[in-house]
Formats: C-alpha cells, sequence, structure tokens
C-alpha cells in the first residue's frame, strides 16, 4: 500500500513538472525522472512526454521520435500526436508513412488523424494526390465524409496538388462552411492566379475575419503590388501573426530587405509574437542585405526562448551565417540539427563550396551518403554544391565522376545549371576543347551564360581560334552584347590581330556599342 501510495505521489509530482516544463532540456530531464521512478512505461505519462516534445516550440520531434519508437504499445493518440507534428515540419512524408505503418498495424484511424495526413499529402515535394485520394476514399468508407475539419483538410490538399476541381467539388457538397473554409479556396485560388474566382468567393463570403485580409495581402504580394499590400494592412480592422508575415515576404519577394526588417521591428514594437515563418523570412532578409548582427540578435533571441531550431529555422540560420561570411557559426548550427533534412545538407555543401572549403564540402557529401536514408537522398541541389566545389578546387576527374554518379546512381537528369559547373570546371583547368564539345553535345537548350564562360576562359588561356568560333556560336544564338564584342575585341589585341580588332571595333561603332564604366558601392550606417 505504501508503494503504491509513494507510486502515485510521484505520477502526481511528475504530471506537475510536465505541466510546468518550458524546454527539451527540462523535458529530458523529466524523462530521467520518470525512469528513475520506474514509471517509464507508465501510458499516460509517456504519451505525455510524446506530446509535448513532438508539438511544443521548445520541443523536440527527434526527442518525441525516439520516445515513440521504444513504446511498446502505440496508440492512436501517440500516432496522431506524430503525425500531427510531422505535418507541419521540413519532413511531412514521414506523417504518410505513420499513417501507412498506423494502417499496417490494425491501428485505427480517426477524425483527428485525417487532417494532418491530409494536410502533409498537400505538403509533401510533388504533392501526394494518389494518396490523398486513396485516404479520401477511406474517409468516406468510414462515415467521416461529412466532418468539417476533414473537409477543410481535403479542399487545402487537392489545391495544393493543383486539384482545383475537385477541391471546389469538395467544397460545393459542404452542408456546413466555417470562415477556414472559405479562406482555404480563397488562398489556393489566388495561389493559381485565378483572381477572378477567388473576387466571387469572397463576395459571396458571408463573414470575414483577419485571415481573410491576409489573404489580400498575400495575393497583391504574388501580384508585386506592394504598396496596395500596404494600404490592406494599413486598414485592417485587427492584425495578427500571419498579417505582419504576409506583408515581409511582399517586401523580400522585391529584394527591399531593409523594408522588411523595419516592419519585422515594428512587429516586435507591437507585442506580437514572431512566428516560426517570421523567423525564417527575416533570416533571409538578413542574409541578403549582410545583417550579421541583426541575424546574430534573432539567433540569441531563439536560444533565450529556449525555442527548437531546426527544419526550415535551421536551414535560414545556416544561410543566413553563410552569406554573412561566418561559416564557423553556419556549421555549428548544422552540427546541432538533430534530424537534418536533404534541404540542411544542401544549404551547408553549397555554402562550403561557394567559400571555397571544397574539400570540407565533398567530406560533407561523403557523409551524406553515408547516412543512406531516403529523407537525405541527394538531388540535384546536393550535386550543383558538389560539382561547384570539384570547379572552384580543379578537381576534373572527381568533377566528371560525380556528374556521372548523379545520372547513373542517382537517376538525376542535368540541368542547366549541372552543365554550367562542368563547363566551368574544364575552361578553369585549361580543357577548352572538352568544355567546347560538352557544351555542343548538350542534350538541353543552351544559353549564353555558357558560352559567355568559355569565351572569357579562351581569353585567361589565349586560345583566339576556339574564341572566334565561341563568338559566332554568341551571335548565331542572337544573345552577344557589348561586353562580349569588347571581350572579343580584346582577345585580338593580345594576340596581335589587329585587322580583326579594327574589324571588330568598327562593327561596334556601327551598333552604337559603348562598354559600360565600372562603379563600385558603398554603403553608410
Amino acid at each position: 500500500m505504501h508503494a503504491l501510495r509513494t507510486s502515485a505521489r510521484a505520477e502526481a509530482h511528475i504530471a506537475l513538472l510536465l505541466d510546468r516544463s518550458p524546454s527539451i532540456k527540462h523535458l529530458a530531464c523529466i524523462h530521467g525522472l520518470v525512469i528513475k521512478a520506474g514509471l517509464s512505461d507508465h501510458p499516460w505519462l509517456r504519451a505525455k512526454l510524446i506530446a509535448l516534445s513532438a508539438l511544443s516550440r521548445c520541443g523536440s520531434l527527434a526527442y518525441a521520435r525516439s520516445l515513440f519508437d521504444t513504446t511498446a504499445v502505440k496508440t492512436a493518440f501517440l500516432y496522431n500526436t506524430l503525425i500531427r507534428a510531422y505535418s507541419s515540419s521540413v519532413f511531412p512524408i514521414e506523417s504518410i508513412h505513420l499513417y501507412n505503418q498506423m494502417c499496417v498495424t490494425g491501428v485505427s484511424s480517426d477524425y483527428l488523424t485525417f487532417p494532418f495526413v491530409l494536410k502533409a499529402c498537400g505538403r509533401a515535394e510533388e504533392g501526394h494526390v494518389k494518396k490523398g485520394a486513396e485516404i479520401h476514399c477511406r474517409i468516406v468508407r468510414i462515415g467521416l465524409g461529412c466532418d468539417l475539419f476533414v473537409q477543410n483538410a481535403l479542399i487545402f490538399m487537392y489545391s495544393q496538388c493543383g486539384q482545383m476541381e475537385i477541391a471546389r467539388k469538395v467544397f460545393d457538397e459542404m452542408t456546413e462552411r466555417t470562415v477556414v473554409s472559405w479562406n482555404t479556396l480563397i488562398s489556393a485560388y489566388d495561389r493559381c492566379g485565378d483572381f477572378e474566382s477567388a473576387d466571387q468567393l469572397l463576395c459571396l463570403m458571408p463573414e470575414k475575419n483577419v485571415s481573410s485580409w491576409n489573404a489580400l495581402i498575400t495575393r497583391y504580394v504574388r501580384m508585386g503590388d506592394i504598396d496596395a499590400a500596404k494600404k490592406v494592412f494599413d486598414e485592417m480592422p485587427q492584425r495578427d501573426a500571419i498579417s505582419w508575415n504576409a506583408l515581409i515576404a511582399g517586401c523580400i519577394s522585391i529584394k527591399n530587405y531593409r523594408d522588411a526588417l523595419e516592419i519585422f521591428k515594428m512587429m516586435l514594437r507591437s507585442k506580437i509574437e514572431p512566428t516560426e515563418l517570421t523567423i525564417v523570412s527575416i533570416l533571409g532578409a538578413c542574409a541578403e542585405a549582410g545583417e550579421l548582427a541583426i541575424g546574430i540578435d534573432i539567433h540569441d533571441y531563439l536560444k533565450h526562448k529556449e525555442l527548437r531550431i531546426d527544419g526550415f529555422v535551421g536551414n535560414a540560420l545556416i544561410d543566413m551565417y553563410a552569406k554573412c561570411g561566418d561559416l564557423r557559426m553556419a556549421r555549428r548550427v548544422f552540427d546541432e540539427i538533430v534530424m537534418k533534412h536533404v534541404t540542411s545538407w544542401n544549404a551547408m555543401i553549397v555554402s562550403l563550396a561557394v567559400h571555397g572549403h571544397c574539400e570540407e564540402a565533398l567530406e560533407l557529401f561523403s557523409c551524406m551518403e553515408k547516412e543512406n536514408n531516403q529523407v537525405v537522398k541527394p538531388n540535384n541541389v546536393t550535386f550543383l554544391g558538389v560539382l561547384t566545389a570539384c570547379s572552384h578546387k580543379g578537381l576534373v576527374k572527381e568533377g566528371q565522376e560525380f556528374f556521372d554518379r548523379m545520372i547513373r546512381v542517382y537517376g538525376i537528369e542535368p540541368d542547366i545549371k549541372h552543365y554550367g559547373c562542368m563547363v566551368d570546371l574544364l575552361s578553369r583547368c585549361g580543357r577548352l576543347r572538352d568544355a567546347y564539345q560538352t557544351i555542343k553535345d548538350m542534350p538541353i537548350r543552351v544559353n549564353s551564360v555558357l558560352w559567355k564562360t568559355l569565351l572569357s576562359a579562351c581569353r585567361v588561356h589565349g586560345d583566339v581560334e576556339l574564341a572566334k568560333a565561341v563568338f559566332t556560336e554568341l551571335v548565331a544564338l542572337g544573345q552577344v552584347c557589348d561586353e562580349d564584342y569588347v571581350l572579343m575585341s580584346n582577345i585580338y589585341a593580345e594576340a596581335e590581330r589587329w585587322p580583326d580588332v579594327h574589324r571588330l571595333r568598327g562593327g561596334t561603332i556601327g551598333r552604337s556599342i559603348l562598354k559600360p564604366a565600372g562603379w563600385s558601392q558603398i554603403e553608410l550606417k
């Protein structure tokens, strides 16, 4: 009896601590107390630990997943918790995997499962409309087809996957609609550029809320009309974090990073708590504007609030530190991310390559391959970073091997940027004929950038005849510009082919071609 009372007191004490737990460090300590008290298999306490770790801004999805994976009896509540958490993360595909596992193990899905797995189907890369349609059939079969939350999720899923007709059909067949139903479809029409349908719905909408106005701001932002977006923002009866996020995103979309940062400061003065999207947007603005100090302040804010730094926020921090030149901090953030998405690896590999840390970039790529995980499978951006590293280091043989492996092992079709890296690599190393042949053999449409890269290399290596052939290709493309005439003229001049210089310069005079003056820019603070 005494043991039972002691266990009950321990359980009550731990439950109280969980209710007050502000961070993942505290959750880990409480988990230790749970184990020490012999309550590690207590279903309610374990479920509470998983829920707090997965869903709290201060939690850790990786920690929640490790607890989930070591739980002997997995209930619908546990599955629903993880599915919900992953649906909003950089790993939405994991929600679908968990749902499949749920079905295989015979755990019943319910009205709390479907909204989030449908959200994951809409958010997953390239969309998972087939899986979403399969889930839709299951929903109808078990009698949840008229559930309001499920219907709103179906509208979101189909619209995200580009199936607007089906999304509209779901909306039209709803017997009851909330403001969320209207806003979801209006936003979907705005996303696909069907403003007429969006306006019709907006006029028919019986009740509008702050989300309705946010949708209007977002529309003007997509259209590039930031003044109209600001006008709606200023006239709104009330604003939330999404209103501020939309305006910040608008300024960033037109590369007005200073205004984005000023709006962020106004947001903080208005006592509006920044969301994850706010942080990601502002870190992006800091990266482009070179505002390392503000970026560091935001990082400190995240640490002070003990908010988790992973997913989109982690990637944004890596990108910000890298673009501001602090690769040491970028690598530290990368190393501290527990669940690394392919975008995290790409951000770090590309950053290292661009800044000339080529060996480190290639070592990191090797580590990525050793992960042998579908979630971190190298993609076209990964190989862009790898080929850039090879180009900057002059590793011709390795670059060719990576290019071949990208196609043969990973089934990635090279695009114009990958070919650009190969042309740059060969050109830097003096293998101009190979670079020329690479361009000629490309199975995709050639652009002027590749020929201009090779033309510049011809000047460096003094290959006049090849330069002449490259210049002819540029003229045939119809994309030759002032600088190309000047460059070709200089190539002839350096080879002392004066008749060719006079002929080309005579042609430039007839075309009114002038070499633009050089200029520099400094920013005073």
